[in-house]
C-alpha cells in the first residue's frame, strides 16, 4: 500500500502516525509547497516575540520522517490529482502514484478588495513561517504598523511585534475584538488588557482607500503607517480537491472516517468542513487539535484499520501579554457567569448538556469542561454546581471517574 499526503502540518503528522499504528512499512510520501520540516504555525508570533526559535517550533523531531519511513518532498507544489491513474501531478510535471491519498492543504489568507492596496509598498500577511520572517525583516524601532483585523491572527501578530516597533494600531469593521470566540464582556476584558500593553484599536470602522502609506477610513479618519498587515481571515485551500471531483462546500466535505466522496481519497485539517457537535451543523473548525485527530483518523482508515472522529468542537487556547484564554463550543443556551477582578468564566448549557465555555485569566482544569462537551455528558449525572465553581473529577460519579482515569472502559 502506497500512501501520499498533500500538506505538511498537524493533519499530515496525525495521518503518518495513524498509518504507522496499523501499517509499519508501507511507503509514505509527503508533498509540501513549504521548504520546512513540519512546524507549529501558531508559534510564528512567538518567533517574532523572541520566545521561541525555528528549532523549538518543530512539531516533531528532526528524525520524524526517517523514523516513520516518509519521503518528504518539501518545497514542491502539488498541481493536480489524476483519480483515474491514482497519481498526484507535481509542479514541473513529475508525479507520485498513490493507493490512498490524504488532502491536507490547509488554508490561505483572505485579502479583501481594498481600493489602493497596490499603492502600499510594504504589506504582509501572517500565517506561515515565511510571512513572519519577511515581516520581522521589515520592522525597526521607528516603524508604525497598521493591522487590518482584530481576530486571532491579527492580535497574535500585534502581540508578537509590539516590542519591536514604535506603534501598532488594529482596525476592524466589527464592534469588538475576537468576535468569533468571545462574548461582549469577554472581548472588553481582553481588549483592555491588550491596550494596557501598548496596542491601539479602531473598531466599528474600515479602510475604504489606501494612498501609499495613508489609510483612509469609512469614518473619514486617516491613519499614517509604515507597514501594513492584512489579517482579516482565511479561506480553505480546496481547489485541487474540487478539480479532482471532491464534494466541496465552504471546505472539503468529509465523514467521520475523514473520507471524501471519492474512493481512496481522504481529507483533514483546515481545508475541511466537519460536524460541530455543539452547533449541530457542518462547519470549518480550523484548529490544530481537530486537524491532528482528523489526520490520525484518516491514517488509520487508509491503512485498513477502523477509526472515527465524531466529537469535533471549536476550541481555542491562547494568550495575550500573559492573559490566558480558553474557549470551546457554542454559546447558544443558558449562561452561567462568574467574574472576579482577574478572571471571567462563562458556561453555556442546553438540553442537559454543556455546550460551550469562556475562561479568561483562570483557566485551570479547563479540560474538565472540554471533556463534558466532547463526551456529551448529561449534566444531571454530575455535580454541575460543584463543576461550575471548582471543576474536578470528584464532581463525577465513581463509575465516570473510573472511565476518565483509564481504569474502566465506558
Amino acid at each position: 500500500m502506497k500512501y501520499v499526503i498533500i500538506g505538511n502540518s498537524a493533519a499530515a503528522v496525525g495521518c503518518i502516525e495513524g498509518i504507522r499504528s496499523v501499517d509499519a512499512s508501507g511507503p509514505i510520501t509527503v508533498i509540501s509547497d513549504e521548504p520546512y520540516h513540519v512546524y507549529s504555525r501558531p508559534l510564528i508570533s512567538y518567533l517574532l516575540y523572541g520566545r521561541t526559535d525555528e528549532e523549538r517550533m518543530k512539531y516533531r523531531p528532526d528524525d520524524f520522517y526517517d523514523k516513520n519511513g516518509v519521503k518528504a518532498l518539501l518545497g514542491v507544489k502539488a498541481e493536480k490529482i489524476d483519480t483515474a491513474k491514482k497519481e498526484v501531478i507535481l509542479q514541473g510535471g513529475s508525479c507520485e502514484k498513490y493507493d490512498k491519498l490524504l488532502i491536507a492543504t490547509g488554508s490561505r489568507p483572505f485579502i479583501p478588495p481594498m481600493a489602493g492596496l497596490d499603492t502600499v509598498k510594504r504589506k504582509f500577511t501572517f500565517m506561515k513561517l515565511d510571512d513572519a520572517k519577511a515581516l520581522g525583516e521589515a520592522l525597526t524601532p521607528e516603524t508604525r504598523v497598521l493591522i487590518i483585523g482584530a481576530g486571532l491572527i491579527g492580535l497574535k501578530c500585534a502581540e508578537g511585534i509590539r516590542h519591536l516597533v514604535k506603534s501598532v494600531e488594529v482596525v476592524d469593521l466589527a464592534d469588538r475584538i475576537l468576535p468569533s470566540i468571545l462574548d461582549e464582556e469577554g472581548s472588553a476584558i481582553v481588549q483592555k488588557h491588550i491596550e494596557q500593553n501598548g496596542i491601539s484599536f479602531t473598531l466599528n470602522d474600515s479602510v475604504v482607500q489606501f494612498n501609499g502609506n495613508t489609510a483612509i477610513l469609512k469614518s473619514g479618519r486617516q491613519i499614517l503607517f509604515d507597514v501594513l498587515v492584512v489579517a482579516v481571515g482565511v479561506r480553505p485551500n480546496t481547489q485541487i480537491a474540487k478539480d479532482a471531483g471532491c464534494s466541496v462546500g465552504r471546505g472539503i466535505s468529509i465523514n467521520e472516517r475523514s473520507e471524501t466522496n471519492l474512493p481512496n481519497i481522504f481529507a483533514a485539517g483546515d481545508c475541511c468542513e466537519c460536524h460541530d457537535i455543539t452547533a449541530g451543523k457542518d462547519r470549518i473548525l480550523a484548529i490544530l487539535p481537530n486537524a491532528y485527530l482528523q489526520g490520525e483518523t484518516a491514517g488509520v482508515n487508509m491503512a485498513g484499520g477502523k477509526k472515527e472522529f465524531s466529537n469535533a468542537i471549536p476550541m481555542n487556547a491562547i494568550g495575550f501579554f500573559g492573559l490566558h484564554i480558553i474557549t470551546a463550543g457554542s454559546y447558544n443556551g443558558e449562561a452561567w457567569v462568574e467574574k472576579t477582578e482577574h478572571s471571567y468564566k462563562k458556561l453555556v448549557s442546553k438540553d442537559n448538556l454543556l455546550k460551550g465555555f469562556i475562561l479568561i485569566g483562570n483557566v485551570i482544569r479547563a479540560g474538565i469542561y472540554t471533556s463534558l462537551i466532547r463526551d456529551r455528558t448529561p449534566l444531571d449525572t454530575v455535580d454541575y454546581e460543584l463543576i461550575k465553581q471548582k471543576p474536578q473529577l470528584m464532581a463525577f460519579s465513581r463509575e465516570q471517574r473510573a472511565v476518565k482515569l483509564g481504569g474502566k472502559k465506558p
